[in-house]
Protein backbone atom coordinates (compact mmCIF):
# COMPACT_ATOMS: atom_id res chain seq x y z
CA UNK A 1 0.00 0.00 0.00
CA UNK A 2 1.57 3.34 -1.20
CA UNK A 3 1.76 5.79 1.62
CA UNK A 4 -1.10 7.98 0.37
CA UNK A 5 -3.94 5.29 0.32
CA UNK A 6 -2.28 4.82 3.79
CA UNK A 7 -3.20 8.60 4.69
CA UNK A 8 -6.15 8.67 3.36
CA UNK A 9 -7.40 5.42 4.77
CA UNK A 10 -6.86 6.47 8.19
CA UNK A 11 -3.61 4.45 8.51
CA UNK A 12 0.16 5.54 10.29
CA UNK A 13 1.55 6.58 7.08
CA UNK A 14 5.34 8.22 5.81
CA UNK A 15 4.58 11.94 5.01
CA UNK A 16 7.99 12.63 3.37
CA UNK A 17 7.76 9.64 0.95
CA UNK A 18 8.21 11.09 -2.69
CA UNK A 19 4.81 11.33 -3.83
CA UNK A 20 3.60 13.11 -0.88
CA UNK A 21 5.65 15.61 -0.83
CA UNK A 22 5.42 16.12 -4.76
CA UNK A 23 1.96 16.68 -3.99
CA UNK A 24 2.65 18.87 -1.38
CA UNK A 25 4.63 20.61 -3.35
CA UNK A 26 2.25 21.44 -5.92
CA UNK A 27 -0.30 22.78 -3.58
CA UNK A 28 2.18 25.46 -1.79
CA UNK A 29 2.81 26.49 -5.69
CA UNK A 30 -1.19 27.08 -5.68
CA UNK A 31 -1.26 28.60 -2.57
CA UNK A 32 1.84 30.95 -2.83
CA UNK A 33 0.05 32.10 -6.22
CA UNK A 34 -3.20 32.42 -4.50
CA UNK A 35 -1.60 34.71 -1.63
CA UNK A 36 0.61 36.54 -4.17
CA UNK A 37 -2.17 38.28 -6.41
CA UNK A 38 -3.49 41.58 -6.04
CA UNK A 39 -6.40 42.31 -3.62
CA UNK A 40 -8.43 43.25 -7.04
CA UNK A 41 -7.97 39.58 -8.54
CA UNK A 42 -10.58 38.00 -6.79
CA UNK A 43 -11.60 35.93 -9.85
CA UNK A 44 -8.29 34.33 -10.34
CA UNK A 45 -8.22 33.63 -7.06
CA UNK A 46 -10.85 31.94 -6.65
CA UNK A 47 -10.08 29.77 -10.07
CA UNK A 48 -6.89 28.69 -7.45
CA UNK A 49 -9.23 27.42 -5.02
CA UNK A 50 -10.97 25.31 -7.17
CA UNK A 51 -7.94 23.96 -8.96
CA UNK A 52 -6.66 23.48 -5.38
CA UNK A 53 -10.20 21.93 -4.02
CA UNK A 54 -11.55 18.83 -3.70
CA UNK A 55 -14.88 20.76 -4.19
CA UNK A 56 -16.26 24.72 -3.73
CA UNK A 57 -19.82 25.59 -3.80
CA UNK A 58 -20.30 28.53 -6.79
CA UNK A 59 -20.06 31.15 -3.98
CA UNK A 60 -17.42 31.39 -1.74
CA UNK A 61 -14.34 34.13 0.02
CA UNK A 62 -11.21 33.00 1.13
CA UNK A 63 -8.75 35.66 2.06
CA UNK A 64 -5.60 35.35 1.92
CA UNK A 65 -3.63 34.37 3.49
CA UNK A 66 -4.46 30.60 3.13
CA UNK A 67 -2.40 27.51 3.79
CA UNK A 68 -3.28 23.82 3.13
CA UNK A 69 -1.36 20.64 2.61
CA UNK A 70 -2.84 18.96 -0.39
CA UNK A 71 -6.14 21.15 -1.03
CA UNK A 72 -8.35 17.79 -2.68
CA UNK A 73 -9.46 16.92 0.91
CA UNK A 74 -11.16 20.34 0.85
CA UNK A 75 -14.75 19.85 0.28
CA UNK A 76 -16.73 23.48 0.79
CA UNK A 77 -20.14 24.53 0.08
CA UNK A 78 -22.09 27.68 -0.64
CA UNK A 79 -21.75 30.49 0.77
CA UNK A 80 -18.31 29.71 2.23
CA UNK A 81 -16.30 31.98 3.60
CA UNK A 82 -12.61 32.32 5.65
CA UNK A 83 -11.44 35.36 7.00
CA UNK A 84 -6.94 35.85 7.18
CA UNK A 85 -4.50 33.39 8.12
CA UNK A 86 -6.46 30.39 7.75
CA UNK A 87 -4.38 27.15 8.05
CA UNK A 88 -6.12 23.96 7.20
CA UNK A 89 -3.87 20.48 7.67
CA UNK A 90 -5.89 18.15 5.09
CA UNK A 91 -4.34 14.84 5.49
CA UNK A 92 -7.70 13.83 5.56
CA UNK A 93 -11.05 14.82 4.17
CA UNK A 94 -11.88 18.21 5.44
CA UNK A 95 -15.92 18.63 4.42
CA UNK A 96 -17.50 22.06 5.52
CA UNK A 97 -21.20 22.94 4.40
CA UNK A 98 -22.67 25.52 3.37
CA UNK A 99 -22.98 29.05 4.99
CA UNK A 100 -20.17 28.49 7.29
CA UNK A 101 -18.47 31.40 9.00
CA UNK A 102 -14.21 31.10 9.71
CA UNK A 103 -12.71 34.02 11.52
CA UNK A 104 -9.27 34.68 11.53
CA UNK A 105 -6.86 32.58 12.51
CA UNK A 106 -8.52 28.98 12.62
CA UNK A 107 -6.93 26.02 12.26
CA UNK A 108 -8.55 23.08 11.16
CA UNK A 109 -5.96 19.71 11.36
CA UNK A 110 -6.73 16.46 10.43
CA UNK A 111 -3.03 15.23 11.50
CA UNK A 112 -2.30 13.70 14.22
CA UNK A 113 1.39 12.48 15.59
CA UNK A 114 1.40 9.10 17.95
CA UNK A 115 1.88 9.97 21.71
CA UNK A 116 5.40 6.99 22.00
CA UNK A 117 8.00 8.90 20.73
CA UNK A 118 9.75 5.58 19.03
CA UNK A 119 7.18 5.53 16.80
CA UNK A 120 6.63 9.39 16.31
CA UNK A 121 10.09 9.67 15.49
CA UNK A 122 10.25 6.92 13.07
CA UNK A 123 8.20 9.43 10.98
CA UNK A 124 4.89 8.13 11.36
CA UNK A 125 1.66 10.14 11.63
CA UNK A 126 -1.75 9.61 10.89
CA UNK A 127 -5.06 11.46 9.78
CA UNK A 128 -8.18 11.60 10.60
CA UNK A 129 -11.32 13.73 8.80
CA UNK A 130 -13.27 16.67 10.15
CA UNK A 131 -16.86 17.55 9.18
CA UNK A 132 -18.42 20.88 9.51
CA UNK A 133 -21.92 21.24 9.30
CA UNK A 134 -24.15 24.23 7.17
CA UNK A 135 -24.47 27.47 9.19
CA UNK A 136 -21.40 26.67 11.73
CA UNK A 137 -19.40 29.74 12.73
CA UNK A 138 -16.02 29.42 14.02
CA UNK A 139 -14.32 32.35 16.33
CA UNK A 140 -11.42 33.91 15.77
CA UNK A 141 -8.19 31.54 16.59
CA UNK A 142 -10.00 28.16 17.33
CA UNK A 143 -8.39 24.95 16.97
CA UNK A 144 -10.60 21.81 15.35
CA UNK A 145 -8.55 18.87 15.73
CA UNK A 146 -8.51 15.30 14.02
CA UNK A 147 -11.38 13.22 13.87
CA UNK A 148 -13.70 16.22 15.09
CA UNK A 149 -17.92 16.65 14.17
CA UNK A 150 -19.30 20.24 14.63
CA UNK A 151 -23.01 20.33 13.95
CA UNK A 152 -25.45 22.36 12.22
CA UNK A 153 -25.73 25.90 13.17
CA UNK A 154 -23.08 25.45 16.09
CA UNK A 155 -21.28 28.21 17.09
CA UNK A 156 -17.57 27.96 18.26
CA UNK A 157 -16.10 30.73 20.57
CA UNK A 158 -12.69 32.86 20.14
CA UNK A 159 -10.16 30.88 20.87
CA UNK A 160 -11.64 27.43 21.37
CA UNK A 161 -9.47 23.99 21.52
CA UNK A 162 -12.23 21.79 19.84
CA UNK A 163 -11.13 17.70 20.87
CA UNK A 164 -14.29 16.17 21.08
CA UNK A 165 -17.41 16.20 18.55
CA UNK A 166 -20.10 19.26 19.29
CA UNK A 167 -23.69 18.48 18.46
CA UNK A 168 -25.90 20.84 16.35
CA UNK A 169 -27.80 24.16 17.60
CA UNK A 170 -25.27 25.02 20.23
CA UNK A 171 -22.60 27.71 21.25
CA UNK A 172 -19.37 26.11 22.84
CA UNK A 173 -16.71 27.65 23.70
CA UNK A 174 -13.27 26.82 25.63
CA UNK A 175 -10.17 24.75 25.90
CA UNK A 176 -10.98 21.89 25.94
CA UNK A 177 -14.25 23.32 24.04
CA UNK A 178 -17.80 22.13 26.02
CA UNK A 179 -21.01 23.04 24.92
CA UNK A 180 -22.09 26.18 26.78
CA UNK A 181 -25.66 26.16 25.63
CA UNK A 182 -28.25 26.31 23.05
CA UNK A 183 -28.87 28.25 20.39
CA UNK A 184 -32.66 29.46 20.80
CA UNK A 185 -35.59 31.70 19.35
CA UNK A 186 -34.24 34.61 21.83
CA UNK A 187 -31.36 34.53 20.18
CA UNK A 188 -32.65 36.46 16.85
CA UNK A 189 -32.83 39.43 18.76
CA UNK A 190 -29.62 38.59 21.05
CA UNK A 191 -27.33 39.55 18.39
CA UNK A 192 -23.57 38.77 20.91
CA UNK A 193 -25.71 35.30 21.82
CA UNK A 194 -23.72 35.25 25.11
CA UNK A 195 -20.44 33.78 22.73
CA UNK A 196 -18.05 37.05 24.01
Amino acid sequence: MREKEKMLAGKLYRAFGEELVAERQVAKELIFEFNSLHPNKIEQRNKIIQRLFGKTGKNFIIEPLFRCDYGYNIYIGENFYANYNCTIIDCAKVTIGDNAFIAPNVSLFTAGHPVHPDIRNDQLEYAIPIFIGNNVWLGGGAIVNPGVTIGDNAVIGSGSVVTHNIPANVVAVGNPCRVKRKITEKDKNNFFGDAR
